[in-house]
């Protein structure tokens, strides 16, 4: 009894979004752990999941209790749970429900290789949450400042919360990346500073209604067009996408800093390329 024992203390895990993700810690700390065989209320409290949810396991034939009481009560073994547990790497993984019962069935798949699949998935997720911290590090540093925030933080933070791939397709997000490479360090803090000279001269000749044909706002609109194919390479199909990204999310983005192009801007600046050619962006 002692060996299982200790094999459902290893088996009971935690609840997280996409399923049952860590080892429980009441063991390690000397709490009380259940023991097999469990009822279903027991295992839904010991595992995080809901009794609903492994009374429909059990209806479609993907974890149905080894034994049941007298009263027709499900009882759970320990054999169970260590399939409940394949069950929600194999669901943390992607795999429909279907899909696992199917596999499961027919011992497609081995234990050793669901702790394998789920441990790969599981250290993707840990460094995408890495490198979302340390662009939440970097955007703190620019909200310290008054300056604009440059645009590749700003498409590193769209791209942490899913727009990227809503407005880029992978080559052209490698193309950026590629870009600020090529750049260097210094010479993207340079458009950077250089951008955070032009949005602010652009709102003034804005709130002063200065026309189109005005000299130096025309000279302003071939600064931010070269600053644009700075970030593109020249990228017609790029920059369009950052135009369309800036006309539908400039509310998300002017919530991280006011100081961006929004519709009104580029509409005010698609006046002035009327005159001397070319695009905002």
């Amino acid at each position: 009894m002692r060996a299982e024992s200790t094999l459902v203390e290893h088996l009971i895990w935690a609840r997280a979004d996409t399923g049952l993700t860590e080892y429980h810690l009441s063991s390690a700390l000397g709490m009380t752990v259940p023991q097999p065989p469990f009822k279903v209320g027991a295992l839904a409290s010991a595992t995080g999941l809901t009794v609903r949810t492994l009374h429909h396991y059990d209806e479609i034939g993907l974890l149905s209790p080894s034994e049941r009481t007298a009263a027709g009560h499900r009882l759970y073994s320990a054999d169970d749970v260590q399939r409940l547990q394949q069950v929600q790497s194999l669901r943390a993984v992607g795999f429909p429900l279907e899909e696992i019962r199917h596999l499961l069935a027919s011992r497609q798949i081995s234990a050793q290789r669901v702790i394998t699949l789920h441990l790969e998935q599981l250290e993707v997720r840990i460094a995408e949450q890495q490198q979302l911290a340390v662009r939440l590090q970097q955007l703190a540093r620019h909200l310290e400042t008054e300056t604009l925030a440059p645009v590749g933080d700003l498409c590193r933070i769209i791209e942490a919360t899913i727009m990227m791939e809503q407005y880029f397709t992978p080559e052209q997000q490698e193309a950026i990346k590629a870009r600020g490479a090529a750049l260097g360090e210094q010479a993207v803090r340079n458009v950077e500073a250089e951008w955070a000279e032009v949005i602010p001269a652009v709102r003034e000749h804005m709130a002063r209604g200065t026309s189109p044909d005005d000299p130096d706002l025309q000279a302003l609109a071939r600064r931010w067009k070269s600053l644009v194919e700075a970030f593109t390479g020249g990228a017609r199909n790029i920059a369009a996408n950052v135009r369309r990204m800036y006309d539908e999310q400039h509310q998300t983005i002017n919530a991280v800093h006011a100081n961006t192009p929004d519709p009104a801007m580029f509409a005010f600046m698609g006046q002035v390329f009327a005159k001397i050619g070319g695009g905002p962006g």
